[in-house]
C-alpha cells in the first residue's frame, strides 16, 4: 500500500468514526461531505449518464438523498463507499427512466442525420483529431455498464474490489471477473478486433 492509499484509507476511516459520532449537525455534515466528495461524485455520475446537465441534476438529488439518509449511516463501510453507492443507484435509476431512454433515442437520430452530412470527412483525419486519452474515455464509456462501472471505480476512483462489491451489491469474485472481462474488451477494441 503506497502513501496515497494509506492516507486515503486513513481519511475514510476517520470520516466513518467522525460521522458516526454525530458531532456536527446535519447541515455541517452534508457540507463537509459535499466538500470532500462533491467533485468525485459528479465525475462518477457523468460516467453513467454522459450528459452535463443531467449530471448536475442527479448530483443534486444524490446530496439531497444523503442529507435525508445521513442518520442511517452506521459506519459498516467507509463513508466514501456509502456515498458512492447512493450516487450509483441514483444514476442507474435515471438510466432506467423513460425520460433518459427517449432522450437517448432522439440523440441517436440527430447523430445519424449529422453523420450522413459529415460522411465526406476522411475517417483517418477525424481519428487524428482526437486526443488519445479522450479516445480511451470514450471507449470506456461505450462499454456495457457492468464492465464500465467496474473499470471506472477500480482505475479512476481507486476503490478495491471489495469496496466495489459493496458499492454495487455484488460478490467480490463477480467484480474480479467483470474487471478481467472489461480489460479484455478494452484490449480487443484498442487492438482493432473491436469485439464487445
Amino acid at each position: 500500500m503506497n502513501d496515497f492509499e494509506r492516507s486515503h484509507t486513513n481519511y475514510d476511516q476517520q470520516d466513518s468514526v467522525f460521522y458516526r459520532t454525530n458531532q456536527l449537525d446535519s447541515t455541517e455534515e452534508i457540507e463537509s461531505i459535499m466538500n470532500n466528495y462533491g467533485n468525485e461524485i459528479k465525475r462518477l455520475i457523468y460516467t453513467y449518464v454522459k450528459n452535463k446537465d443531467d449530471t448536475d441534476d442527479i448530483t443534486q438529488e444524490v446530496f439531497i438523498n444523503i442529507y435525508r439518509k445521513l442518520n442511517t449511516y452506521k459506519g459498516k463501510s467507509s463513508l466514501k463507499s456509502w456515498v458512492y453507492s447512493i450516487a450509483i443507484n441514483k444514476s442507474k435509476d435515471y438510466l432506467r427512466s423513460w425520460r433518459f431512454r427517449s432522450e437517448k433515442l432522439k440523440d441517436k437520430l440527430i447523430k445519424f442525420n449529422h453523420s450522413k452530412s459529415r460522411s465526406d470527412e476522411d475517417p483517418l483525419d477525424y481519428a487524428i483529431k482526437q486526443d488519445e486519452s479522450d479516445q480511451l474515455i470514450d471507449i470506456i464509456l461505450d462499454l456495457p455498464i457492468k464492465y464500465r462501472e467496474i473499470i471506472i471505480l477500480y482505475y479512476f476512483k481507486e476503490l478495491t474490489t471489495k469496496e466495489i462489491g459493496f458499492v454495487l451489491s455484488v460478490k467480490e469474485a463477480t467484480v474480479r471477473t467483470r474487471l478481467i472481462r472489461g480489460r479484455e474488451k478494452l484490449k480487443n477494441i484498442m487492438t482493432g478486433s473491436g469485439e464487445y
